[in-house]
């Protein structure tokens, strides 16, 4: 249902004042609603922050009425929205304002626009170098289970200790923590000798956790400054582990395999395990990691 509003105006003609009327077409809500392409609750919503009231109320029954002429403040709303502007920011665009107090807002929403795309860049980048990641995690994984390699000599920072298993994190947070004051990047390979890897009935190990370094860096009372030694020999086995697990059957096979294979175990070397993946890598409770158990070279 539409209402006609009757509007008086008055024109000049010589010295004669002629009085007439124009009629106004009314819209209820829901009519305007289907012209504008905007829902009768953001009609409302709008309404209640006084970004474009009706045009009339009917005082009987509350009913609102627009007009066609307000179907450009619509417009106007939605184009502005599209641009990231906020409600609060559209209603100073409808007011009357100096220009320069105009171009002074479309500069800062412009300089908001560009560190929000600088953002949306980093974490584009971000994910692109988890995707590749991701990618040479599964490649690996995809290689031969079981290889003998050598291991090269290492700079690093390492924490001896005889802790509860279950403490193996709160070292590695120690000591991460430890060489990230000066300096050295996250995302490191972290690798874990195992002392004492055969005794596993005690709930205490003895184990050194161990971050590769890329300059010397001071040591202290806990943290151990020092090139680690190279494997001239060593059986790998890059495979998943659940770093939370007291127990990891990868110990086995890879034992097994050494003995089935003729090789002697070295009894000199702890056995290492690095984590192949950082922290912020893992995808559920899994990580790529590689066991290193040292052999005897007859």
């Amino acid at each position: 249902m539409q209402l006609l509003f009757a509007r008086s105006y008055s024109i000049t003609i010589g010295h004669l004042i002629i009085r007439k009327e124009s009629v106004v077409e009314m819209l209820k809500i829901s009519e305007f609603s289907k012209l504008s392409g905007v829902s009768v609750k953001a009609l409302r919503f709008y309404n209640s922050l006084k970004l474009l009231e009706p045009a009339a109320i009917d005082p009987a029954n509350g009913y609102r009425y627009y007009t066609q002429k307000q179907l450009l403040t619509v417009k106007r709303i939605t184009a502005f929205k599209e641009h990231g502007f906020t409600l609060d920011q559209i209603k100073h665009f409808l007011e009357e304002h100096p220009i320069p107090d105009v171009k002074l807002k479309l500069v800062d929403k412009k300089k908001e626009l560009e560190r929000s795309i600088l953002e949306a860049q980093q974490q584009l980048n971000e994910i692109n170098n988890r995707i590749t990641r991701v990618e040479e995690a599964d490649n690996r994984q995809q290689e031969t289970p079981i290889t003998v390699r050598s291991v090269q000599p290492q700079l690093m920072a390492s924490i001896r200790d005889i802790v509860p298993r279950t403490h193996l994190c709160l070292l590695l947070d120690e000591l991460t923590r430890y060489v990230n004051s000066y300096g050295e990047d996250e995302g490191r390979d972290l690798t874990i000798l195992w002392y004492d890897h055969d005794n596993s009935d005690t709930d205490q190990a003895d184990l050194e956790v161990a971050l590769p370094l890329t300059k010397a860096i001071p040591s202290s009372g806990r943290v151990n400054v020092g090139l680690m030694p190279g494997l001239k020999a060593a059986a790998s086995l890059v495979h998943l582990c659940n770093p939370y697990d007291s127990s990891c059957l990868a110990a086995d096979q890879l034992v097994s395999w050494i003995s089935s294979q003729g090789y002697v175990r070295s009894s000199k070397e702890p056995i290492r395990e690095t984590y192949l993946t950082s922290d912020k890598d893992i995808y559920g409770k899994m990580r790529l990691a590689e066991l290193l158990i040292p052999l005897e070279l007859g």
